[in-house]
């Protein structure tokens, strides 16, 4: 841009000065009818080489405004999204060290109840065997119903009898 700009800036001072010169010029000591004024080039016609240069500075210019708003507003768009991400990375950081920390908790409880688990097991297969053991002499004893509720009233008037003893009572 600086350079379309000093390259106007020559061709116009050329321009200028061209105007005016006379040194090419056939000097003529009458002018012909047909020349009111001396010839001082095409410049003003269609604009020309300073005219399309003007246009291309103008194009440059407006060029370098879009481009310098663009970059602004990917650096402010690249900014938000570093520090989104940032403030992201870092929830999430914390969140895994949370959850490391949670399983870590999880795990040493686990193995805890495990070994309660093997503990208690231990415990009622001893209960069962013991029980298995009892059983037979509690349940099967091979005497009927009718001959256990005898034994059971003898055993109850043998023991009202004896308390009667303790205390004092007579016997008769």
């Amino acid at each position: 841009q600086t350079a379309v700009a000093q390259a106007l800036t020559v061709l116009k001072e050329f321009y200028a000065k061209a105007g005016e010169a006379t040194a090419l010029l056939q000097q003529q000591p009458e002018l012909p009818e047909i020349f009111d004024s001396p010839y001082k080039g095409m410049q003003s016609e269609n604009g020309g080489v300073v005219g399309m240069l003007e246009v291309i500075e103008s194009d440059f210019a407006r060029l370098e405004a879009d481009t310098k708003a663009a970059e602004a507003s990917a650096q402010k768009e690249y900014d938000t999204f570093m520090t989104d991400s940032k403030v992201d990375k870092a929830a999430k950081s914390k969140d895994i060290e949370h959850k490391t920390a949670k399983k870590q908790d999880e795990s040493q409880a686990l193995t805890t109840k495990q070994g309660d688990l093997e503990g208690t097991q231990k415990e009622l297969d001893a209960a069962l065997a013991y029980f298995d053991k009892l059983k037979p002499s509690c349940v099967d004893a091979g005497v009927s119903y009718e001959d256990r509720v005898a034994r059971r009233k003898e055993e109850i008037e043998s023991l009202q009898e004896a308390l009667r003893i303790l205390n004092g009572e007579d016997i008769a």
